[in-house]
């Protein structure tokens, strides 16, 4: 989980000054590159796709400048270039944000012609003759790469399995929507047990009443009335098609969605074990463990946005920037319109809007945000961005001074200012 380069906001901390500057094109199949040493001309050539080339050439570039600091630019700011990069501390890795330099080489080629090496030659310029307005690569510590890691693949899990259960709804509601009402939450083992004992309404029928009773007992569903409602569906129900073609082609894409769903939930569940253990093992995780509304899921995700390197926001308004929840004013003469940052990391901005959108629940003064905005015609989105950008400014504080969130403290400053988000005396 890396920052991505910001324009008009120098490094937090100084950079030192390059023996040379690269710009460096990464390709699918070969990569260019454009090398400009102090004093010296401009070299260019290409690097063929592999880990042997690239670990090579710049184990040559090591030797040749004895490990002293080189400037690189790169239209990336993870993936695996980034992780060979990052092996050699003598680099300072500036990552480009592609729409930057799409512009620059349009301000020089309005043909809009690109190649390889021209775009290798452009970072080049932008890294060299632009450094001051381009921020270096923030690499969290290990701890945070890790916690950072487990939450956004822990996201990618969690989506995957909410497209296979929408399509399991949909093939149930196809030939056997009883189904839906028989287990009500396909996301449970029991509903996974259910369906791949009984894939279709011709098994369930042949089933007696006290098998479908017991195993329900053995799923530890016990109540009497919700059983012998449930028993009483599975005696009425009739089966929506007896196409044994179609039929036979349902029960197999269900037993394949089902292999697919119980994988997903196995592997959520050892993530959520593993994000578990590295959340206690982290260093920040005192700040974020009890914020409202924050909860097994949402605090660690929070840990890991903020990390340990306080220099890298240095302001609220950085921060907020940085995960797009700071709106943008865009002005030309007497006319100007606000909208939202569209280059922003969209899991980043996701975290913060999410457990913004929590804290509506657990939060007094964040309730009465919500329905302040609500009672003025505000948009649900917009007003959980708002407010997220508001937390923002908090937890950037309790952050920086190492200090816990305090609900009824920060209450009581809200009611010393007179704010309109502190509670009604």
């Amino acid at each position: 989980m890396y920052l991505n380069a910001k324009t008009n906001h120098p490094a937090a901390t100084p950079v030192p000054d390059p023996v040379a500057w690269i710009g460096l094109d990464w390709g699918h199949k070969t990569h260019a590159f454009a090398l400009q040493e102090r004093a010296r001309p401009q070299e260019e050539g290409t690097l063929t796709q592999s880990s042997e080339h690239l670990h090579q050439w710049l184990d040559g570039l090591a030797k040749r400048f004895n490990s002293q600091p080189v400037s690189l630019a790169i239209e990336a700011s993870r993936g695996a270039v980034i992780l060979a990069l990052l092996e050699y501390p003598w680099l300072t890795i500036y990552p480009i944000n592609p729409v930057t330099s799409a512009r620059y080489r349009q301000a020089f080629t309005p043909s809009r012609a690109s190649d390889d090496l021209p775009d290798a030659r452009v970072l080049l310029e932008l890294v060299r003759d632009h450094a001051a307005k381009l921020r270096p690569l923030a690499v969290p510590d290990p701890q945070t790469v890790k916690l950072g890691g487990l939450v956004e693949l822990r996201r990618r899990f969690v989506d995957q399995r909410t497209k296979v259960l929408q399509q399991l709804i949909d093939l149930l509601r196809g030939y056997y929507p009883q189904a839906l009402e028989l287990v009500e939450d396909l996301n449970t083992n029991l509903a996974v047990d259910f369906l791949s004992r009984w894939p279709d309404v011709i098994s369930l029928k042949a089933a007696r009443p006290a098998t479908l009773r017991q195993w329900y007992y053995n799923h530890n569903l016990r109540r009497p009335e919700l059983l012998d409602e449930r028993l009483k569906l599975v005696e009425k129900a009739v089966p929506l098609t007896r196409d044994e073609a179609r039929l036979s082609v349902a029960v197999l894409q269900l037993g394949g969605l089902l292999d697919q769903l119980r994988a997903l939930r196995k592997h959520v569940a050892v993530l959520d074990r593993e994000i578990k253990s590295a959340f206690a093992a982290h260093p920040e995780a005192y700040l974020f463990r009890d914020l409202p509304g924050a909860g097994a899921a949402l605090a660690p995700r929070l840990c890991a946005l903020f990390g340990t390197d306080r220099t890298v926001y240095e302001t609220p308004a950085s921060l907020q920037q940085v995960l797009g929840v700071a709106p943008v004013l865009e002005k030309s003469g007497q006319r100007g319109w606000v909208h939202w940052r569209w280059a922003a990391p969209a899991f980043l901005r996701q975290s913060i809007v999410e457990w913004a959108g929590q804290t509506v629940m657990y939060s007094a003064w964040a309730r009465v945000y919500y329905d302040r905005m609500k009672a003025k015609g505000k948009g649900h989105w917009m007003i959980l961005r708002a407010l997220a950008f508001k937390w923002l400014r908090v937890l950037w504080k309790c952050w920086q001074s190492r200090t816990p969130y305090d609900e009824i403290r920060y209450q009581k400053q809200l009611s010393h200012r007179r704010s309109p988000n502190a509670l009604p005396a």
